[in-house]
């Protein structure tokens, strides 16, 4: 059976990019990206609801990232999933 781990965000940045450099040289930068939803409830109140996305950027894209994401930019970000493991 075939698979797709595919990702597509459109988002507002909620602060500016984080960018750093591991001991090897790579570049990580790490973004917040805010999506919205907007609908109705049953009584026809307007409700809002945000979600945050933390993105993270390896190489030269994440110097990329770094010079053109600043707090406010709508940003298009297409992607796969990665989810990590940490130990208290």
């Amino acid at each position: 059976m075939a698979s797709v781990n595919k990702v597509i965000i459109i988002g507002t940045s909620g602060r500016d990019t984080e960018v750093r450099y591991l001991t090897s040289g790579t570049a990580v930068a790490n973004v917040s990206l805010a999506t919205n939803s907007r609908w109705k409830d049953r009584d026809g109140t307007p409700k809002e609801e945000t979600q945050w996305h933390r993105i993270t950027f390896y190489d030269k894209l994440a110097e990329i990232a770094g010079q053109y994401l600043k707090k406010g930019t709508v940003a298009y970000i297409e992607g796969s999933l990665k989810y990590g493991t940490y130990v208290d």
